[in-house]
């Protein structure tokens, strides 16, 4: 299938098909005798796994990986396994992060529930921060 095609058919752009290309995550494909890219259609499953990576948060040389291990034969199970490991550790320690900043935040909001302005000197600019 051509450029085009692929692109609909994964909901994509042919900006995106040749930066994949590019990138290695998708094959070179093969060329029509007039230079057209002539992609298999196995091509659609191996650009939806691309999105689905990206949407687990992994990064495009993180899914390159996955994709060079497949393609050498071997099963990337144990591999997704350790990437998503390292995912799930990165994110609980933005929940903390941000769990930390809502309490701060909460805090000074609380602490302004009633302003007064005449408590302020002007070299604070203002106490509740």
């Amino acid at each position: 299938m051509r450029i085009g095609e692929l692109a609909a058919a994964a909901g994509t752009t042919p900006k995106t098909l040749r930066f994949y290309e590019e990138s290695g995550l998708l094959p070179p494909a093969d060329r029509t005798p007039s230079g057209y890219r002539d992609y298999p259609p196995v091509a659609v499953a191996r650009i939806d796994f691309v999105h689905r990576g990206q949407a687990a948060g992994l990064t495009l040389a993180q899914i390159r990986q996955i994709l060079d291990i497949r393609d050498d034969g071997a099963a990337p199970c144990e591999h997704v396994r350790d990437l998503l490991d390292e995912r799930l550790a990165e994110i609980e320690q933005q929940i903390a992060r941000l769990t930390a900043l809502h309490d701060t935040i909460a805090e000074l909001r609380h602490d302004a529930a009633q302003p007064d302005p005449d408590t302020c000197s002007p070299e604070q600019v203002c106490r509740y921060l």
